[in-house]
């Protein structure tokens, strides 16, 4: 399952940028969920990298056409549970918080070793999100969903 959302990436304190996020939820995977972002909102890009992103503006950029030098998008995989947590009350402790906000808002904060993410998404996408992946397996009921035998074979691969 997968739906397609916007969120506002914090940028500053009045700077911000809208992104579209996809969001997909796999029975075969049925406790977590993914969240799925353009790869120019890398936050490890480095702008002298040769294999960086095509900037058709820079004159002095001659390396191969964008369709030649596509990045793989980011994704984030986290607990379904969290989500969850997170549209009621702070959640998390590690890579990924998730907290209500102001005017019916969630704000997702992801952490890696490049930097910190602040992202706001509109509470009602995410919970429509979640709603739709409790449709699916609902709530519970996620280890019966659950290849244990294939989920440890990739695990050891």
């Amino acid at each position: 399952m997968e739906q397609h959302t916007q969120a506002r990436l914090i940028l500053g304190s009045h700077r911000s940028a809208l992104l579209r996020v996809t969001l997909r939820y796999r029975c075969e995977d049925p406790l977590a969920v993914r969240m799925v972002f353009p790869a120019e909102y890398a936050l490890d890009t480095d702008p002298y990298d040769p294999h960086g992103p095509y900037d058709p503006s820079d004159p002095f950029d001659t390396a191969a056409a964008p369709a030649d030098r596509t990045a793989p998008d980011i994704e984030w995989v986290f607990a379904r549970q969290l989500l969850s947590v997170g549209l009621e009350q702070l959640a998390g402790e590690g890579d990924v918080r998730i907290r209500p906000a102001f005017g019916m808002r969630t704000m997702v904060e992801l952490r890696s070793p490049e930097g910190v993410a602040l992202l706001q998404f509109a509470r009602a996408d995410l919970r429509r999100f979640l709603w739709r992946s409790h449709l699916a397996v609902p709530e519970g009921q996620e280890l019966r969903h659950l290849d244990c035998d294939r989920a440890l074979a990739q695990l050891l691969a």
